[in-house]
């Protein structure tokens, strides 16, 4: 397996080396940007596992980056902020960012949530059969393909990011039963439960939006978390 190659665009010099450093301790390829236009750049040419994104740069700014990324390529993508606004971390989420940091940040704890992202990404199993219906959960009117990592709802191919597949796989996988916030966090985002709940709750505003006209809904349970059912 080839080592995976994480792209760091910082213009902290010393944040991006500090990244750098533990990264390559842990066995990561690790590259770095001081400016959007050279981590845009690098992204093309060199096709990273993971990027590492300061929102803000110099010039092309987080955000952006973000947004010219998504047009073209899933790659998992922790944003880094100095700045503690919820609405900052909001609208990154909302851009398809998978996570964010906030500044300052233990460098243990940015190896840990990288280590958690790439998890995910590659936890689907490898499976020979394409009819086996071990591929295939279903649902309702929804079609959840692990091995093509596709979703089918109401007769329409949907498109969903990856931790929207992954929150919708895990509900599919036991509708009816209630997840809190930490039990989604530790299945999907692989860490602890630090107390806020944005990062969950924007992705199931963006999946209860692509579930519209189907007879799968999610439900919140008022002081408890959310539920996947069938109407």
């Amino acid at each position: 397996m080839s080592t995976p190659l994480i792209l760091v665009i910082d213009d902290e010099t010393n944040i991006a080396d500090l990244a750098k450093m533990y990264l390559t301790k842990e066995g990561f390829e690790v590259i770095t940007a001081e400016d959007g236009d050279e981590g845009l750049q690098l992204f093309r040419s060199r096709n990273p596992t993971l990027i590492v994104l300061d929102l803000m740069l110099p010039g092309v700014d987080g955000w952006e980056i973000t947004r010219q990324i998504r047009k073209d390529s899933n790659v998992p993508i922790i944003m880094l902020t100095a700045r503690s606004e919820d609405v900052d971390r909001i609208v990154g989420l909302e851009l398809g960012a998978d996570d964010y940091l906030t500044k300052p940040f233990n460098p243990r704890e940015l190896v840990a949530r990288v280590k958690a992202v790439l998890r995910r990404y590659t936890a689907m199993p490898a499976v020979e059969d394409n009819h086996s219906d071990k591929n295939r959960i279903i649902v309702g009117d929804i079609v959840i393909d692990l091995r093509q990592h596709t979703v089918e709802i109401a007769g329409r191919n949907v498109e969903l990011r990856a931790k929207e597949f992954e929150l919708l796989t895990t509900f599919a996988q036991s509708p009816n039963s209630v997840f809190d916030r930490e039990k989604l966090l530790n299945q999907v985002w692989g860490y602890e439960y630090y107390g806020d709940s944005r990062t969950i709750d924007v992705h199931i505003t963006h999946l209860r939006e692509k579930l519209e006209g189907s007879q799968v809904k999610i439900q919140t349970v008022w002081g408890v978390g959310y539920k996947l059912v069938v109407q």
